[in-house]
């Protein structure tokens, strides 16, 4: 569970996408994952407190239907979207790692076609999906193995470097102040790298959903949320701090930050080496993405939120319909990445990172009714806790909404905010027929989701 935790977080928007958080902010670029981290660390917690009180298929998805089953109206709304929006999601990155797959690849072979690898990978990930939930555990678990082998290799080595710890190298810290200062551009790039550094950490709730198919379930969760908490933020803001002490933060190099700061310290190939690992994350993240997008897909057929002839289950016990259909969704997308860059994946790919923030919202306004009912209701199952309840909720709720107004006053990030709220919308419009064509749905109950004895 650990492993599956730390697997959906660490991606290739750790190892690629980071350069471009640090040349809009500089060194300051640690706060920004600082800042953004800590707000996920809240959100896991708060997920945790909920997976360990009721382990359920589709995890965040049933706890804001339950969140709201006094008022069943409200609580079928926020498990539509929650839902809805989480699928979405994932299966857009299934898409953008396919995509991203093909061009690693093509490093070590450039006249494969980039369609027929993309569609490789597609298919080959699939297929361990549809094996069984334990094939995929064991891939996923190979795949954050080696992410997780490669920082810690890189905290070890690079931390050596600037420490003085190299043979021949004094303590190396000049380049955190030595470009136009640690907050070059001032402080709006910090908050500007804070919004983009969200998606980079979305993920890590997969492990609430793989519960729910865990031996124990709410003793499994416990022990990987805890652990992946301190984990996430030592890989992400070590390693980052690391690099901008290693690359000059304004130098051409930062655009692919981990290959540079490997280079800086004399590590022969270097870029061969952070190929196959970004590869490897890429991998990861295509696996995850399929396994995340199919068994959602499964919790809203149990609630009526999608076709039913989508919950049928292979003789080996996976959602082989739901697993195809992202399959298929990721590959059309895939198409739309060559056919149509600039208008239908263009708003595919600025409008899933808002989509994210939103359901993190959800999360957290549904740990805050779920607590209070718990504690009124049923003490009992809050074997872990949520932080400083209700303080810290509402501190990480004002904190995704400061980042989604945030992203109105920044100009590069205006087109993904609306994008992200015309996806809102779209799905507002889709419950709206959902109530008016589909009858009525059927609430969550406490009693219904008691975890398995």
């Amino acid at each position: 569970m650990t492993m599956i935790a730390l697997g959906g977080v660490i991606g290739a928007g750790l190892f690629v996408g980071s350069g471009v958080v640090i040349k809009s902010a500089g060194p300051a670029a640690v706060l920004s994952f600082v800042i953004t981290g800590l707000l996920v660390v809240l959100v896991m917690r708060m997920l945790a407190e909920m997976a360990v009180a009721v382990p359920a298929v589709g995890s965040f998805y049933e706890y804001a239907r339950l969140a709201w089953s006094d008022r069943p109206r409200w609580g079928e709304l926020a498990g539509f979207l929650t839902g809805w929006m989480y699928w979405y999601f994932w299966v857009i990155v299934v898409a953008l790692e396919a995509v991203a797959g093909a061009q690693l690849v093509r490093y070590w072979f450039p006249d494969a076609p980039p369609w027929f690898i993309s569609l490789s990978l597609l298919l080959s990930l699939t297929a361990t999906n549809l094996v069984s939930v334990r094939f995929y555990g064991e891939f996923e678990f190979w795949f954050a193995s080696i992410k997780v082998a490669a920082i810690v290799v890189f905290l070890i080595l690079a931390g050596a470097y600037v420490l003085g710890f190299w043979p021949g190298k004094p303590l190396s810290l000049a380049n955190l102040t030595a470009h136009g200062g640690f907050a070059p551009n001032g402080l709006l790039p910090i908050a500007t790298g804070a919004v983009a550094a969200t998606g980079f950490y979305f993920g890590a709730e997969i492990v609430t959903i793989a519960a729910a198919e865990a031996a124990e379930p709410a003793k499994a969760v416990a022990k990987a949320t805890n652990s992946v908490i301190a984990r996430v933020l030592c890989f992400y803001v070590g390693s980052i701090l690391l690099v901008v002490c290693l690359v000059p933060w304004n130098s051409a190099g930062i655009a692919t930050p981990y290959v540079s700061a490997l280079n800086a310290m004399g590590i022969p190939g270097a870029a061969q080496i952070m190929n196959a690992v970004v590869l490897t994350a890429v991998l990861s993240a295509l696996n995850s993405g399929l396994y995340a997008s199919s068994r959602m897909l499964f919790a809203l057929t149990r609630r009526g939120d999608a076709p039913r002839s989508l919950a049928q289950l292979s003789r080996n016990g996976v959602p082989s319909r739901a697993i195809l259909l992202g399959t298929l969704f990721g590959y059309v997308a895939v198409i739309m990445s060559y056919e149509s860059p600039d208008t239908v994946f263009a708003f595919l790919v600025n409008s899933y990172g808002t989509v994210a923030i939103f359901v993190y919202v959800l999360i957290a306004i549904s740990q805050l009714r779920l607590r209070a009912r718990f504690e009124r209701e049923d003490p009992s199952r809050l074997g872990l806790r949520m932080w400083a309840y209700p303080y810290l909720t509402y501190l990480a709720i004002a904190g995704m909404l400061g980042i989604v107004v945030a992203m109105g006053f920044i100009p590069e990030q205006r087109t993904p905010l609306i994008f992200g709220v015309i996806s809102l919308g779209v799905l507002l419009a889709t419950f709206g027929v959902r109530l008016r064509f589909g009858g009525r749905m059927r609430s969550s109950h406490l009693s219904e989701l008691r975890p398995p004895k």
